[in-house]
């Protein structure tokens, strides 16, 4: 099994909306905390918003503190689809259960879009019933805003009357460095509030979104416990900011084995942004497949520069196509892949350097659907500069842009 499908797989296993057995849900309440005042008894609803105390300088991770400030903003989501109910969960089937965590004191809710979806592209159904229990036990039903199958990100919103809400600040991808320590908070096997550490051990990474074609870039990996359930709780910077949210793992038994995988803040910040403003996210396309350099693929095949994204397949009637892009043409093997010789080496996009295809990848995604880009390439010796009018996304295309 390849990597790619290792994670694939790791996705559908249960992390979020998948079959979760014997979990403990908390009480039954309807989430209402109302309190008496006034003549004749009237009932009024208040919403009590705490802010999350900081950490500190961010160089140790205080287990203890970040679980008692930031914990309280992580809750558990139930979905279910169809006719299914709480003990059909429990069953085996007819929804599940996943984490998230609270944006706002206006009942915002962040989670991975797949915890309250289910199926991929245009067979995506979205859940019947979406339920939020908080850290207190208070179990709400929730509204979903909308969901970015690119990003896994989906936005919830509950109303926050009578609720205590704990809004958990978002950090930065810009200072996540690899072997900082991390926490993930949330559900696994439906353990509500559950806490694991350890370290970020690497940086741009590439996970698969629910499109089944298109990646998500610059995705932190971790080695703290995430198992099934986990989907959609924050990772947790040693400062108490959310770096990302925990979206899968690669494994060979279904279970955590120190290779978890989390959609990156910036990424995520932007899906929220599109979700909360129209409901759904678009992004941009090139419609190119391309392959990273390294110096004994320069050297073997004469290329012009040793950085940048080589374009090995452009996609017909896309805006690559369209604007003249090149790609490569035959199928020559070196070392343990085969290569099109001729492809155009795409170096910047609107002045942005590109070292590989990653970059490609997450330069184009900054863009919207209609925007015109300068595209810089080397071609044959030469370096021209391109103009593209970028496309909508599809829901299925090759990767790199």
């Amino acid at each position: 099994m390849t990597s790619r499908r290792l994670a694939a797989a790791a996705a559908a296993l249960a992390l979020g909306a998948g079959t979760v057995a014997g979990c403990s849900l908390g009480g039954d309440n309807d989430g209402q905390d109302s309190s008496s005042s006034g003549s004749g008894g009237t009932k009024t609803q208040t919403t009590r918003v705490e802010v999350v105390e900081g950490q500190g300088s961010g160089k140790g991770l205080d287990s203890q503190a970040l679980f008692k400030n930031e914990g309280q903003g992580v809750v558990t989501v139930i979905s279910l689809f169809g006719s299914g109910s709480l003990d059909s969960i429990a069953g085996g089937g007819g929804g599940g259960v996943g984490s998230g965590f609270v944006l706002n004191g206006e009942g915002e809710i962040a989670t991975n879009a797949h915890v309250v979806t289910q199926g991929e592209g245009r067979d995506a159904q979205k859940a019947n019933e979406v339920y939020v229990e908080f850290a207190d036990g208070n179990r709400v039903e929730a509204k979903i805003v909308g969901q970015d199958p690119n990003a896994d990100v989906a936005l919830l919103k509950v109303d926050p009357k009578g609720l205590t809400l704990r809004p958990l600040p978002l950090g930065s991808n810009s200072q996540v460095q690899v072997g900082e320590p991390v926490a993930a908070i949330g559900s696994p096997f439906g353990e509500r509030q559950s806490l694991s550490v350890g370290v970020i051990s690497a940086i741009d990474r590439d996970i698969q979104s629910l499109n089944g074609s298109f990646a998500i870039p610059g995705a932190f990996q971790t080695d703290a416990a995430i198992n099934p359930g986990n989907s959609g709780g924050p990772l947790v910077a040693a400062d108490g900011k959310v770096i990302g949210i925990n979206q899968q793992i690669k494994t060979n038994s279904g279970g955590g084995e120190g290779v978890g995988f989390a959609v990156p803040v910036d990424v995520v910040k932007r899906s929220l942004g599109a979700l909360r403003e129209t409901g759904n996210a678009q992004y941009a396309f090139l419609g190119v497949s391309s392959v990273p350099l390294y110096p004994q693929l320069v050297k073997r095949f004469d290329l012009d520069v040793d950085k940048g994204a080589w374009v090995q397949e452009v996609q017909p009637g896309t805006p690559a196509d369209k604007a003249g892009i090149k790609g490569g043409r035959g199928n020559t093997r070196f070392q343990i892949q085969s290569y099109a010789q001729g492809g155009d080496i795409i170096t910047k996009v609107e002045g942005k350097v590109i070292e590989d295809a990653n970059d490609l990848s997450a330069a184009v995604a900054q863009f919207q659907p209609g925007q015109e880009v300068s595209v810089e390439v080397h071609r044959g010796g030469e370096t021209k500069e391109i103009k593209v009018k970028l496309d909508e996304r599809p829901l299925s295309a090759p990767s790199g842009g």
